[in-house]
């Protein structure tokens, strides 16, 4: 008789355990994969946006992204409370494993940097290249990121072209995707003056408009393995189009449910695309730029989807999904959503007097530990397609040595950039990550 109850009891606590985790798992799985739920929940507690003025100092590149989400003050990240909560229920109910533990460290390496800043002229932007300015101190080049459980591979030039023969590799995105491809470049050409690499933008309509400063992007092919490298501007990763194309001063339409019309032409010619948003996501950027948010070809009406972190998010998730679907259309074609690259101002923003003087490397700690992305979103996102994630987060956080400060060349007084990396730099290892990838 007793035996009998404890089994009956011992049942029912049972079925009440796999039921709890069966609620737990499905619970936490749609708040983690609906781009709707995490949308809000970024913009309520999550994200706390700052925006700036429209206005651009004069002197200082038009590129400069004003804006970035930050997590509100002494509020915890919801997507990650949600998955502490869930491993921490995963693990009272018996669960193990839940989650890897990964462990990195940036460690000193003799054999940086990988390219020249004085020599990669070609390629390098003047406003980035560090070497060319009154900066002094270049400690910030002489560290390589490194898996402290498997050993990544070294970037050599002759199997990343052996890899990439007949391929191209597209960087669509704003200007961090311009670094990691100006980046690219150098690591490729080791930064050295290569008159044979044929600059093919025609081919996919990047030339520069009349009166414009500069073309959507660039486009150049390695003739001995037909490779090719190209960056497209697309800050927002929306379809934009003019409301009304005989009006000088139109506004744009910023189709946030669709992909950039760039990606969707020439998506068929590429091999390997690399995707990234985040700094343009203010009111600032979008009144500069005219854009007005529209989704299911309306203007948007709705106000939480107006709010700019649900805007953003709900981008995001829907441009990746369209990858996805294009993948199995594609099996060989390859996706990375890059995770946001974080700022270092301190004591204000880019046109408050913010800056970023500190000048010792590893400052903050030189290891990262983590089972999980410091961009829940794009984390989130991805997570059950076959687009990767580029996850540059966390590692790049613990650099705030290598930004470009107060010593652009470009720079009005008093404005600080703390946004953009000095090349050679950081943006190196973001390629190193991407070759290991590939």
């Amino acid at each position: 008789m007793k035996g009998g109850q404890f089994s009956r009891l011992w049942g029912r606590q049972f079925t009440f355990t796999v039921a709890t985790l069966v609620f737990t798992t499905v619970f936490f799985w749609t708040w983690e994969n609906n781009p709707l739920l995490i949308s809000l929940l970024s913009v309520q507690e999550q994200f706390t946006m700052h925006n700036t003025d429209d206005t651009t100092p004069k002197g200082f590149d038009n590129s400069i992204d004003s804006a970035n989400v930050h997590y509100s003050e002494g509020k915890e990240n919801p997507v990650k409370l949600a998955s502490r909560i869930k491993r921490k229920l995963l693990s009272l109910l018996g669960v193990k494993n839940v989650t890897a533990v990964f462990n990195f460290e940036w460690i000193a390496d003799s054999r940086r940097p990988l390219y020249s800043g004085y020599k990669c002229k070609q390629w390098l932007s003047d406003m980035w290249a560090c070497r060319l300015t009154q900066r002094t101190d270049f400690s910030y080049e002489g560290y390589r990121w490194q898996p402290n459980n498997c050993e990544m591979r070294e970037f050599q030039r002759g199997d990343f072209f052996k890899r990439m023969q007949d391929k191209t590799i597209a960087f669509i995105g704003d200007s961090l995707n311009r670094q990691q491809f100006q980046s690219l470049m150098c690591m490729a050409t080791g930064g050295e003056e290569n008159l044979e690499i044929e600059n093919v933008g025609w081919k996919y309509g990047l030339v520069k408009p009349r009166g414009a400063i500069r073309p959507d992007g660039w486009a150049y092919r390695f003739p001995n393995t037909n490779t090719t490298i190209l960056y497209y501007w697309s800050a927002s990763l929306c379809g934009i189009e003019p409301i009304n194309v005989t009006d000088p001063s139109t506004e744009f339409a910023m189709h946030l449910d669709q992909p950039p019309s760039f990606l969707r032409q020439f998506l068929p010619h590429f091999d390997v695309v690399i995707l990234n948003t985040g700094h343009h996501w203010n009111r600032g950027k979008l009144k500069a730029n005219k854009w007005v948010m529209h989704a299911n070809g309306k203007p948007v009406t709705d106000r939480k989807l107006a709010e700019m972190g649900t805007a953003k998010n709900y981008t995001i998730y829907n441009i990746v999904r369209w990858l996805d679907s294009q993948i199995t259309l594609r099996p060989k074609l390859k996706v990375f959503f890059r995770t946001i690259s974080p700022r270092h101002f301190l004591n204000g923003d880019w046109n408050t007097g913010g800056s970023c003087d500190n000048l010792t490397p590893l400052s903050k700690g030189s290891e990262v530990f983590q089972d999980e992305s410091s961009d829940p979103v794009v984390e989130g996102a991805v997570r059950g397609t076959k687009v990767n994630i580029l996850d540059i987060t966390a590692i790049s956080e613990l650099r705030d040595e290598g930004h470009i400060s107060h010593y652009s060349i470009k720079a009005s007084n008093g404005i600080n950039d703390c946004l953009h990396w000095c090349l050679p730099g950081i943006p190196d290892t973001w390629n190193e990550l991407l070759y290991e990838q590939l």
